[in-house]
């Protein structure tokens, strides 16, 4: 691009910071503003730009209003509490802005469904809107999707995914909005786990029926879960199980499988742990996993591969993903990750805790279309409280 797209970051949070940090690094881009309604959480994100990045010092919004009406302000980069994000996200659409959305693309799917049309109509107009899921631009990730859409792995039957983290009970009591329904939306599936569901649903398509629970087991004073096991199965007969914790003392991993008729991969933290595909097989070369077989560093530089180093770091992942969005504002075509993908990983959220609230497998269509738009979740904290499966 000829010229840098001014920036401004709403909300001065952890996540504000890797934008910022972005938008300072990128050529491409310019960092305007920063607004957040704690204003001493701007001036210190304004300080940490100018000190620690040697960036040109952004200016610190005293409103969202104010930095709307801002004419050196092409893009906004929305990353308040989860629950804001569709506010805020219209209206910026409504100023003509592009729009940056940080995962996830709200709480409420009504509103997500909201923004899925205006994304539409603002798409008419010449604007992006897209939502933050930087893991679908990890070179391990690009690989295995690039060999399912390619059919290398044949008709892909299952997947396997773990998000098993750990939080502690200081994190939970850091803010007076973590691990409420109204802004968090959700726990440990909707916050830590929502960036894999998007992969499930990026690996495997569009899901038919999901049966889940999701518990409060180790932590105190939140209203959701820090717990949830699922059960999916996709449109093309593809199952798959989902795990999503912040009690696996003292840190876990994230690890996704994907398993077809003639290939698997394994990825863990971004990085391609394992890959098989039938057409690579060697005459005489055995297969399995251990390292047997495994074809991941044909796939992918030994950057992407267990030992390297960690690649989970906000910084990078941000910055492959606005090298997607840049493009598509400059050459008018839809971004990498739509308003209407992160309203799906949404809706897959919403399905397990309906699922455990109901105590039944819940059909994704009627999730996604609000069918149960005014079920309340109920998340369980005594196991007799862990969802009670009813006769169909």
């Amino acid at each position: 691009m000829s010229t840098r797209l001014g920036v401004a970051v709403v909300g001065a949070g952890v996540i504000g910071r890797a934008h910022a940090r972005v938008a300072v690094a990128h050529p491409g881009l310019r960092l305007v503003s920063l607004v957040d309604r704690d204003a001493d959480a701007a001036r210190e994100l304004a300080r940490y730009v100018q000190v620690e990045l040697e960036g040109d010092a952004p200016a610190i919004g005293d409103s969202l209003e104010s930095v709307l009406a801002d004419p050196t302000i092409d893009l906004v980069v929305v990353t308040t509490p989860s629950g804001s994000h569709v506010e805020i996200a219209e209206a910026a659409v409504n100023a003509g802005k592009h729009v940056v959305i940080e995962k996830p693309i709200d709480v409420q799917l009504d509103r997500a469904r909201r923004m899925v049309a205006l994304a539409e109509r603002a798409a008419a107009s010449g604007l992006v809107v897209t939502v933050i899921s930087q893991n679908r631009f990890a070179p391990a990730v690009v690989a295995v999707k690039r060999a399912i859409e390619s059919g290398r792995f044949g008709r892909v039957t299952s997947a396997t995914a773990t998000v098993a983290w750990w939080r502690s009970q200081e994190y939970y009591d850091s803010g007076d909005w973590r691990g409420t329904w109204a802004f968090d939306g959700g726990g440990a599936l909707m916050n830590q786990g929502v960036h894999t569901v998007d992969l499930l649903l990026h690996f495997l398509g569009r899901p038919v029926e999901v049966f889940g629970y999701a518990s409060a087991l180790v932590h105190e004073r939140i209203e959701v879960e820090d717990v949830a096991a699922s059960v999916i199965r996709f449109e093309s007969g593809a199952m798959a199980t989902l795990l999503a914790t912040t009690d696996a003392f003292p840190e876990n991993s994230t690890r996704l499988q994907v398993h077809g008729s003639t290939g698997s991969a394994f990825l863990q933290n971004e990085l391609l742990e394992f890959f098989h595909a039938d057409d690579a097989h060697l005459a005489g070369e055995p297969r399995g996993f251990g390292g047997l077989g495994n074809q991941a560093a044909r796939e992918v530089t030994e950057h992407d591969l267990p030992g390297a180093p960690p690649v989970t770091e906000l910084f990078r992942g941000h910055l492959r993903q606005y090298e997607d969005i840049i493009e598509a504002i400059a050459t008018g075509r839809e971004p990498g990750v739509t308003a209407g993908q992160a309203t799906d990983a949404l809706a897959l959220v919403r399905a397990v805790y309906l699922s455990q609230t109901l105590g039944r497998p819940v059909a994704f269509a009627d999730v996604l279309a609000g069918r149960h738009d005014d079920v309340e979740p109920v998340i369980g904290s005594e196991p007799d409280q862990v969802g009670t499966i009813q006769a169909a």
